[in-house]
């Protein structure tokens, strides 16, 4: 039985043959790397965009709370915001808890 891949050729030895370890180490390294840059970057990459947008966020800045909570900061604490989602509603909310800033409504067409 022939195979065509190279990478399964490495991987499994023919017949009673031992394969050797430098074939397998090099197949899990291509393994590792493929994982690494198919899951790990692009969630590091979504992590710090999320971490600049938080610390960027100031007082008046519209943002949905995790759980799908609309409001508006009203005050920036180390660890928390002040948020109010309700003319008389304040609640204080931890940074982490901020799932993104508002969408800015779009302009509608009149007739």
């Amino acid at each position: 039985m022939t195979l065509s891949c190279p990478v399964l050729a490495l991987a499994s030895p023919q017949g009673g043959e031992q394969g050797s370890p430098l074939a397998s180490l090099v197949l899990m390294g291509v393994i590792f790397a493929i994982f690494y840059f198919v899951l790990i970057m692009p969630m590091k990459s979504k992590q710090k965009k999320a971490e600049e947008m938080v610390k960027s966020l100031k007082s008046g800045d519209r943002v949905i709370i995790n759980p799908g909570i609309f409001g508006t900061i009203v005050a920036v604490e180390d660890d928390s915001f002040h948020v109010r989602v309700d003319d008389k509603v304040k609640i204080r909310v931890l940074k982490s808890a901020v799932a993104g800033l508002q969408a800015a409504p779009e302009a509608t067409e009149s007739k």
